[in-house]
């Protein structure tokens, strides 16, 4: 069964959009999160390889800003043309950053993950935000 949009002949991931939501800075809401994001990437037709990969970054961004940030967290979604924003603001001012992990490590891949999944991510000039960005297209 088609969905009224692939009815229409259009695709809701061909749409602009923006979803936020802001949490207490609690481990538990990383599981929330992630059920969320499924659920938004599933009705915006975001295909199954793009929709995991967009599920973890989800998870390790909203961990590091629980873990590493001060007060409330926000997790961002800003869909426009054939590229999906997806951003976590928290209060602390220390920038999320890569560092080496050693084989010892049982924590301090997140970033590493974020960087291979995603297209492209960074951090903002204050510190407060870490985004990753997608490609919706084939087109890199």
């Amino acid at each position: 069964m088609l969905s009224p949009a692939a009815a229409a002949g259009t695709s809701r991931l061909r749409t602009d959009y923006v979803f936020e939501v802001v949490i207490a800075p609690e481990p538990a809401r990383v599981a929330q999160l992630r059920r969320i994001t499924r659920a938004l990437l599933r009705y915006r037709e975001v295909p199954a390889p793009l929709l995991q990969d967009v599920v973890v970054v989800v998870s390790e961004l909203v961990t590091n800003a629980i873990q590493h940030g001060g007060g409330t967290v926000s997790l961002r979604f800003r869909q426009t043309g054939d590229e999906l924003l997806v951003q976590t603001t928290d209060g602390s001012p220390v920038p999320a950053r890569l560092r080496p992990p050693t084989a010892d490590d049982e924590r301090g891949r997140g970033l590493h993950l974020v960087a291979c999944l995603s297209w492209n991510w960074g951090v903002s000039k204050d510190g407060r935000t870490t985004w990753a960005t997608f490609r919706t297209s084939g087109r890199s």
